[in-house]
């Protein structure tokens, strides 16, 4: 029987102040890096490592995009590192049937750790300066994300607040609510896989050809483009002389993941797939009962992580004949289990 008395009477309830459905907590071990397909495609954030304070104006192919900054400066592509991990929780709790929503609790170490920086003081200093940046600069664009196509203006949060800190004043718990724009991409899982080792690049255009390569080549073995439009859809502020000359730093290093780059006559960039990557074609189907019973091994890890690892590791020991695919990934996780 339902308690209908009023506040102060006997034996009625106090409100839910605190309903789960109203936010989401970061709690997935290794979750698979995720990025958004619409930043992928565009360029929205800046690259440059100097506050950057300039209204950036971009139009291609029907799509338009004003960035403003706020007196903190553009939000930068090494900050994207915290959409980056929120979209990569939310994916990874979506796909295993859990209820999420836009506004994220996280623990700051874990993302400091998830993507690949350091924990010093000054590493949560910087954490938090990318939170000001990413809710303080603004965007206005006809980008379609779930399948919507509207002009809207909005920040790429829309707030964050250290819910604790440490004896030492550090962040240990921060609540970030993301825009809607971008909620709704990951609703519409309108995301990609990125390599781990996308947060060991370095430089901001690295980062930056890295996404482009990802969204244009894909899976296919190879992609061609333009000096010209491949300067434009980076969104660097270089002269297409000196952006070539990073390009072709780019081509000597040779250490993009996932991707090479060849300079190709009529001032073309050719990007080809390596040999191994993350997302290995023809890999066998596992079945919802070997997912649980890698739930059951590794209790709090991502299963999908997991699975990526394995298909990664089966692919790089030439694709084996497999009795049963549903064997040999139980296995190979009770052999992660074991030695972690």
């Amino acid at each position: 029987m339902t308690d209908h008395a009023g506040p102060g009477r006997a034996g009625s309830l106090l409100p839910q102040r605190h309903p789960t459905a109203d936010f989401f907590v970061c709690d997935i071990f290794d979750a698979i890096p995720k990025d958004d397909l619409a930043t992928m495609e565009h360029p929205v954030f800046s690259l440059s490592t100097r506050p950057d304070r300039r209204i950036l104006n971009y139009s291609h192919n029907g799509t338009d995009i004003t960035v403003v900054p706020s007196m903190r400066g553009l939000a930068t592509i090494h900050d994207k590192d915290i959409l980056i991990f929120c979209i990569s929780q939310l994916m990874a709790a979506l796909n295993a049937g859990r209820a999420v929503s836009r506004t994220v609790t996280l623990k700051a170490h874990d993302l400091l750790v998830a993507t690949n920086r350091e924990t010093s003081g000054d590493a949560y200093r910087r954490l938090r300066d990318a939170f000001e940046r990413l809710a303080g600069t603004r965007i206005t664009t006809n980008m379609e994300t779930g399948g919507q196509d509207v002009t809207r203006g909005f920040g790429l949060i829309e707030g964050w607040e250290i819910v604790r800190r440490s004896r030492g004043g550090r962040m240990i718990s921060v609540t970030v609510t993301l825009s809607e724009w971008l909620y709704r991409a990951v609703l519409s899982k309108s995301v990609l896989t990125l390599s781990r080792d996308y947060f060991r690049l370095r430089k901001p255009l690295e980062r930056r050809i890295y996404e482009l390569a990802r969204k244009h080549c894909g899976r296919q073995s190879s992609w061609r483009v333009s000096v010209e439009v491949l300067l434009k859809k980076s969104g660097s502020a270089s002269p297409r002389r000196v952006f070539r000359a990073m390009l072709r730093e780019m081509i000597g290093a040779n250490h993009l993941p996932d991707y090479t780059l060849h300079e190709e006559a009529g001032d073309m960039i050719r990007f080809e797939r390596r040999d191994v990557v993350v997302e290995g074609p023809e890999a066998p189907p596992l079945s919802q009962a070997a997912l649980e019973a890698a739930r059951a091994l590794m209790p709090g890890a991502d299963v999908y992580a997991l699975e990526a690892d394995w298909r990664s590791y089966w692919a790089s020991t030439g694709r084996p004949r497999l009795r049963s695919a549903d064997a040999a990934f139980v296995g190979f996780v009770q052999t992660r289990a074991a030695r972690e």
